[in-house]
């Protein structure tokens, strides 16, 4: 599969495009005003693996290729934008293209950036974007359901299921609940493969903090953001957008300093990124030659065949067999054959389950 690609939204000034500008040093254009960012600015980012680095270490190859994520800095959204107020057509068709929903959250006080709303509020911030998409998808789901009733006095059995479905989303929408927190089972999500609802997608809250959070970068806003997130399942990851700013301007070394003067062990951005990861089941498998080291980017559960077409479509039709060590295997006895000859290589068929962080050669007919 492709990169992971999250979709930054958020009302106008709570910090997207300075995150954005943070995270793929991409110079978007960041302004104290409502609609600075009107197209979508998309930035592909490296996803650091000290894995990757390791097995370059060992294998000193030509290249070395981490997995990325895609960052789309999506129009800021106002109250009515699922009317089409602001940019808000707009804003909700780029959503439908992304797989994960990063919604930046205004958790600091400052008087020098104005609030579309004149105060902070991150709940009220949060409950506005959250009800524009629910409209949004009410308007989906009453027009499809329109559309199936004339397909249904005709007898079609997957129509009357798929309205069925659709009238359950309608109500559960209409409680201004979203659809991600209803539960459907596999024939109810088969029904309504064909629509593209925002509400589903996985959302986190990237709760935006000023430096005087740090390093704990929790306050009470942060607090309030948590127990709304909770309710629906969601993800919390308290970020502060300045602080992400200045470490993009630093090399590795120097940024790896500046964390730990500040009592970070690590980037908001890789603690973003981890759990994004995490929130859509995908894990990274890894290849390593004299020619690249490389990760590759699949969901938990993907068997050996299907891994391979990742790297190749032929290689799933020849898939013969995978040849797998664990990295840690590697890491320890400081090479793949080290790790071999201590018994550590498995040949694996085409009914095994990939596994985050193998080290691994396939083996196919051409």
């Amino acid at each position: 599969m492709s990169g992971l690609a999250c979709g930054l939204v958020g009302l106008p000034n709570v910090g997207k495009s300075t995150l954005f500008n943070a995270i793929t040093k991409a110079g978007a254009e960041a302004a104290n005003y409502p609609f600075c960012t009107i197209e979508p600015n998309i930035g592909v980012v490296t996803v650091r693996d000290a894995r990757i680095d390791r097995l370059a270490e060992i294998e000193d190859p030509d290249k070395k290729i981490y997995a990325t994520t895609e960052f789309v800095d999506i129009a800021g959204l106002v109250k009515g934008a699922s009317k089409g107020e602001g940019r808000g057509n707009q804003f909700l068709e780029n959503i439908h293209h992304v797989d994960l929903v990063v919604h930046v959250v205004r958790c600091f006080e400052n008087e020098q950036v104005v609030h579309v709303d004149g105060k902070v509020d991150p709940i009220s911030d949060i409950e506005t974007i959250n009800l524009e998409l629910i409209l949004a998808d009410l308007d989906i789901c009453d027009r499809a359901i329109e559309r199936l009733a004339k397909k249904i006095k005709s007898g079609d059995k997957l129509a009357a299921k798929s309205s069925e479905v659709l009238k359950r989303i309608s109500t559960h929408l209409g409680t201004e609940q979203p659809l991600r927190s209803l539960a459907l089972n596999d024939d109810d999500l088969n029904a309504i493969r064909d629509y593209r609802f925002l509400t589903s997608k996985t959302v986190i809250y990237a709760a935006n903090v000023g430096d005087n959070d740090l390093p704990d970068m929790e306050n009470n806003y942060v607090s309030q953001v948590r127990e709304f997130a909770t309710k629906n399942g969601d993800l919390v990851v308290p970020i502060s957008a300045l602080i992400e700013e200045e470490i993009a301007q630093l090399d590795t070394a120097e940024a790896e300093e500046f964390l730990a003067d500040l009592g970070l062990e690590e980037s908001g951005l890789d603690r973003l990124i981890r759990t994004s990861f995490r929130s859509l089941g995908l894990i990274t498998f890894l290849t390593a030659g004299k020619k690249e080291v490389r990760a590759w980017t699949i969901r938990k559960g993907t068997k050996g065949p299907q891994a391979a077409a990742v790297i190749h479509t032929d290689f799933e039709k020849g898939y013969i067999r995978a040849e797998i060590i664990p990295f840690d295997a590697v890491d320890k006895h400081g090479s793949k054959r080290a790790a071999k000859e201590e018994g550590l290589m498995r040949i694996e068929g085409k009914e095994y389950v990939m596994q985050d962080g193998d080290v691994t050669e396939f083996r196919v007919s051409t």
